[in-house]
């Protein structure tokens, strides 16, 4: 175990993270693909669209046969045929000819554009009118428009979204190499903490919030939240908790008992752990102040505070952090969450002391949206809950004056 580390800064400590290696590759089905972080690039084996296809319903044609045409002076094509969806185009279209098409459907050889069916006139069925004229490529998709084959589409590191995912279906992809998910455990102390299904909280007591909502917010940074347990406040019983956490678990979290109280066990749980290190203990924030991170062996231990909105707001700033690091996140992209907005009030912070402001977002303005700063008393965990995210106020600045463009981090 090392000695007692001093308060870090919130940047310090995310410097820390950006160091931590991803989780071991594995490879999952496109079905189960979605959420997860790519374990190496992606290149496409083919090219998409693998055949010209219109864009618009109308008609095939060549381009130059309707160069000059408008609508006091229509070009007249005959028209050869249609094509059918789902049916390579039959034959070649020739000069001063159309095939009827509809959108998504395969070009005749020869055809280069799409005339919009509302720019074209049928005047008996083998006939049509064209009053606009169109260019080389206009209306059509060609081979290779959309992704050309060998051209590398994802990154190692990106996390795959819905659309992601469609357009490996679309390359005939079955399969991704993806980071394994981190496997959390979360354990909340305290001697006031008394079950959710309590029916009558007595005095002095307070539902377990932290077990359910850090477990919430773990997930839904792609992370797997397993064991979830509430612990007696003493240290035996948070030793041989966090010893079981550690054997199926990548991470353990540990809300309540990381400040310097005399009954707050967290640093002396870390010591016991095999292999311990003490990497921080402290950053210098409001709210939570008392965070400690720590290694037992390459798995990590986080402690935070133990009110409700401290715990939230700490594990969205750094747990949350860490966990996109063990899935390959790279932490540009775990950053672009945020948003720029107005502050619609003046927003106070003390100096040399970094602060998360939980704020709501009205974006019926104009222009920028703006941020509602919320302010309210320590331990109201109805605060967050009216918060769509927060904004950080450097520890060498007093605040912001109402009007000034901020980056809000969403939850």
């Amino acid at each position: 175990m090392t000695e007692f580390l001093k308060v870090k800064t919130a940047p310090e400590v995310l410097s820390i993270l950006d160091e931590i290696p991803p989780l071991p590759a594995e490879t999952v089905l496109l079905e189960q693909a979605g959420g997860r972080a790519l374990a190496s690039d992606i290149t496409a084996p083919e090219s998409v669209p693998h055949f010209a296809r219109a864009t618009m319903d109308g008609f095939a044609v060549r381009a130059r046969d309707t160069f000059g045409a408008s609508e006091s002076l229509p070009a007249l094509l005959e028209i050869a045929g249609e094509v059918t969806m789902g049916v390579a185009a039959g034959g070649a279209l020739e000069s001063g000819r159309a095939f009827a098409i509809p959108t998504g459907g395969m070009l005749p050889g020869g055809a280069d554009a799409v005339v919009m069916v509302e720019y074209t006139q049928v005047l008996d069925g083998k006939m049509i009118e064209v009053t606009r004229p169109v260019a080389p490529g206009e209306n059509v998709l060609d081979i290779g428009d959309d992704i050309r084959e060998g051209e590398t589409i994802f990154e190692k590191g990106w996390r795959l979204r819905p659309q992601d995912v469609g357009v490996l279906a679309a390359l005939g992809i079955t399969g991704v190499s993806v980071f394994r998910r981190p496997r959390v455990a979360v354990i909340s102390t305290g001697d006031e903490i008394v079950p959710v299904d309590t029916g009558t909280v007595p005095p002095g007591k307070v539902r377990d919030i932290n077990t359910f909502a850090l477990a919430a917010q773990i997930e839904s940074a792609g992370a797997v939240a397993g064991l979830r347990e509430k612990v007696p406040d003493t240290l035996e019983d948070l030793v041989a908790t966090s010893l079981r956490a550690l054997a199926g678990h990548d991470m353990v979290v540990l809300s309540g008992g990381s400040s310097v109280g005399a009954r707050d066990y967290t640093v002396r749980v870390l010591e016991r752990l095999p292999q311990s290190r003490l990497l921080v203990h402290g950053v210098a924030i409001r709210p939570g102040k008392p965070i400690i991170l720590g290694l037992s062996g390459e798995k990590l231990f986080w402690g935070l505070p133990g009110q409700p909105a401290s715990a939230l707001i700490t594990c969205r700033a750094f747990v949350v952090p860490s966990l996109e690091r063990l899935q390959g996140r790279r932490a540009e992209w775990s950053r672009q969450s945020a948003f720029r907005a107005v502050l619609n009030r003046r927003m106070p912070s003390v100096h040399g002391r970094t602060d998360f402001i939980p704020v709501a977002i009205d974006r019926n303005v104009p222009g920028l949206p703006e941020a509602l700063p919320i302010f309210g008393k320590s331990g109201a965990i109805s605060l967050l809950a009216r918060a769509e995210g927060y904004v950080i106020v450097p520890e060498h600045v007093e605040g912001y004056d109402r009007g000034t463009e901020v980056n809000v981090h969403l939850f």
